[in-house]
């Protein structure tokens, strides 16, 4: 089906993007920059990446699909999936160059740290995060596949709100501000209705 051939392909260059843009953060990020406040974190990079294989095996074993029968239905996931793949995409490398300077691997405030709160970030407050999750789900979208889709919402998801949760308390510490910005941004997902977030 050329749809889904379409997509799979605009799935796999959005993949290629994003690790091009995640090893630009490495080569700049800051190596001699002043660390006001830091913290190691077992989610990083590293097990970001592992989990990033364990979603392929997933998607390569073929196991809990649900594939439409219909082809139009077919067509129209694939579609949608790879379109939520691409907006993921795209919103983790503006929030990259949003970010600039602030980006660590690991939970870091520096002594010149910023408070980013515009572009994608008045939006949702983990844009890097949430659009990775939106890849995820796009992609599991995409492929048809059950057993991917839960491994996002039952490891990625849980883990990426640990790291978030953290990241969170360090800001709120350092910026009077940050509470009031997270009544009014979503964490993952952006905020229909007002109200307070954990």
């Amino acid at each position: 089906m050329i749809f889904l051939f379409f997509a799979r392909i605009v799935i796999a260059v959005c993949v290629f993007a994003l690790f091009i843009s995640v090893a630009v953060n490495f080569t700049r990020a800051k190596q001699n920059a002043e660390v006001e406040k830091s913290k190691k974190s077992i989610v990083e990079t590293g097990t970001m990446t592992m989990f990033f294989v364990v979603f392929l095996l997933a998607l390569k074993s073929n196991v809990l699909l649900a594939i439409p029968q219909v082809e139009i239905g077919r067509t129209v996931m694939s579609l949608i999936g790879a379109l939520i793949v691409v907006v993921g995409c795209a919103v983790n490398i503006l929030g990259r160059f949003r970010l600039g300077d602030n980006w660590s691997n690991q939970i870091k405030i520096y002594k010149d740290h910023t408070l980013i709160t515009t572009g994608v970030y008045a939006i949702v407050r983990h844009p890097l995060y949430a659009s990775i999750i939106w890849m995820f789900y796009g992609a599991s979208v995409t492929y048809f596949n059950v057993l991917a889709f839960l491994a996002v919402t039952v490891i990625f998801v849980p883990f990426m709100y640990y790291r978030a949760k953290q990241e969170e308390e360090m800001l709120s510490e350092r910026f009077p501000s940050y509470k009031e910005y997270r009544k009014k941004v979503g964490m993952f997902f952006p905020k229909i209705l007002g109200g307070a977030e954990k």
